[in-house]
């Protein structure tokens, strides 16, 4: 498929659920820096995430978490780390991956990436890509 035809032309728009929609409006504007853009009552909260549309979607429940529902890609992850935790946001540690002191996991591949949960208990990442740098 060429980068013409298919979906590889637009943008993504990223789609994660909450349930407490004022812990959620805090955490994901005050805390990691998002600007909200609309608010959707009772179906979304929709922000910017440079660019790219983030719809943190309004439900009653949310199953248990098995994996990172969204990332962040960044070019220093100790930066990132550092400020994240001076904004309140606490770093998961997970039993048998080798997590240097600041919960940051380097992978075989060399990318680094460091997870934490926003306030309804979905996983979130930050991650460093050498092999994408310039």
């Amino acid at each position: 498929m060429s980068q013409r035809s298919g979906l590889g032309k637009y943008n993504i728009i990223g789609f994660v659920s909450i349930v407490d929609v004022n812990r959620a409006k805090v955490f994901y504007r005050d805390t990691l820096g998002l600007q909200l853009v609309m608010e959707e009552p009772p179906f979304a909260l929709v922000f910017d995430a440079n660019g790219i549309m983030l719809r943190l979607g309004m439900a009653k429940e949310i199953p248990p978490a098995h994996g990172t529902v969204l990332g962040w890609q960044v070019p220093e992850i100790t930066e990132a780390v550092k400020d994240l935790a001076q904004a309140g946001v606490r770093f998961e540690r997970y039993p048998g991956m080798d997590q240097d002191e600041l919960n940051v996991w380097t992978s075989p591949t060399g990318a680094k990436v460091a997870w934490f949960k926003d306030p309804d208990g979905n996983i979130l990442s930050i991650s460093e890509h050498p092999e994408l740098k310039n």
